[in-house]
């Protein structure tokens, strides 16, 4: 019977979670399988493995065909070495010993890689958050400039509009006192107009009395001549 290493989906739309199985390979991809030998989950970064290396590397030993993701996880995770120290062994080019101290260095040095992996991935997250708290930052102090701006313009608006105000009522009150002022020489002129009457009848008063006692006389001088 041909067995393969492959991975069978599971998890929701947009959600992929995967177990890795060995299975026959006329069976359907999410169909029966011999047995479970690791998960994987790509949505996290790095992608999360978990994988029981014996066991891969013994189904490798005996003839299952990974898939080609498969392939890249055993490879990956070791498997894939694991299995090639052990046909060293099987054909008794390395001792066991060796194989497996081979085996625990590569993974040493793997699990290192991973490591800085994900300090590099935390340290761009990190950055990206900086720069996005930055890039807030400066966006609030440009609308903050902005709303200052704007206020300072409605102020000097105001500022204008009250000292037109304070102008026109300035002007008003000097139109009030120029019209005061033509008010009361009008008046003067009117009561001097008053004052050149009177004297005026008072100087013809005399005069009438002046004509009527020459007419008094002149009648006195007719009548004496008679």
């Amino acid at each position: 019977m041909a067995t393969k290493i492959r991975l069978q989906r599971h998890g929701r739309k947009k959600r992929a979670f995967y177990h890795i199985v060995v299975a026959d390979s006329r069976a359907p991809r999410d169909g029966r399988f011999i047995e479970k030998i690791g998960t994987y989950n790509p949505i996290t970064n790095p992608a999360t493995i978990d994988l029981d290396v014996n066991k891969a590397a013994q189904w490798l030993l005996n003839g299952a065909q990974p898939t080609d993701t498969a392939r890249a996880i055993l490879s990956y995770k070791g498997a894939a070495y694991k299995k090639h120290l052990q046909v060293g062994v099987n054909k008794g080019a390395i001792t066991q010993e060796d194989a497996d101290k081979k085996f625990a260095a590569w993974m040493s040095e793997k699990d290192a890689k991973v490591e800085a992996k994900k300090s590099g991935l935390a340290n761009t997250a990190a950055q990206i958050k900086a720069d996005a708290m930055k890039a807030e930052t400066k966006r609030k102090e440009s609308i903050a400039a902005k709303i200052e701006a704007k206020n300072t313009v409605v102020e000097e608006v105001a500022e204008e509009a009250i000292e037109a105000t304070e102008e026109v009522a300035d002007t008003t009150e000097t139109v009030t006192d120029t019209t005061e002022e033509v008010v009361e020489t009008a008046e003067e002129v009117a009561v001097a107009a008053e004052e050149v009457v009177v004297a005026s009848e008072e100087v013809a008063a005399p005069t009438e009395t002046s004509e009527e006692t020459s007419s008094e006389e002149a009648t006195s001088e007719e009548t004496a001549a008679e």
